[in-house]
């Protein structure tokens, strides 16, 4: 086998693989997942009542 035939062996593997990743990013099942991921940024935010904010003024 020579260099050619492993380089599009190669590139057809990763190609397909990245088929794969993109079915799977877009895919229904994984929605609900990425949803609250992306929200993860906001859970360590502090949590503010409007009685505390009147106590402060």
């Amino acid at each position: 086998m020579d260099y050619a035939v492993s380089g599009s062996i190669f590139t057809v593997l990763v190609f397909v693989c990245f088929i794969g990743v993109v079915l799977w990013a877009y895919s229904k099942k994984s929605k609900k997942r990425f949803d609250e991921a992306q929200n993860l940024i906001f859970a360590d935010e502090p949590q503010t009542n409007k009685q505390e904010s009147k106590l402060d003024e």
